[in-house]
């Protein structure tokens, strides 16, 4: 399977993972410490986690900004977990 598809698949289930189990404050929904939020009208979505952030774009595109590669290997290890967790939330 085509890794960015994989990756998008996984990067969308987060965000509503997060942001229909996870708690609510000042806007920005967070779950086992990944955060997610949206601009006014959805079309832009954001998943939050330490240094990385992920901007989730309209028509499935996506752009991820990190400093360390280790926090982009343990985000998708976090939301991985997450995922197959879900029923556990």
């Amino acid at each position: 399977m085509d890794v960015n598809k994989l990756r998008k698949r996984d990067l969308l289930q987060a965000f509503d993972l997060v942001t229909t189990k996870g708690k609510k404050t000042d806007g920005v929904y967070e779950l086992s410490g990944v955060k997610a939020s949206q601009d006014f009208d959805g079309y832009t979505c954001w998943l939050s986690f330490k240094d990385l952030t992920v901007t989730l774009l309209f028509h499935g595109a996506f752009d991820m900004d990190y400093e360390d590669e280790d926090t982009q290997k343990v985000f998708f290890k976090k939301i991985s977990k997450m995922i197959d967790d879900k029923e556990s939330f």
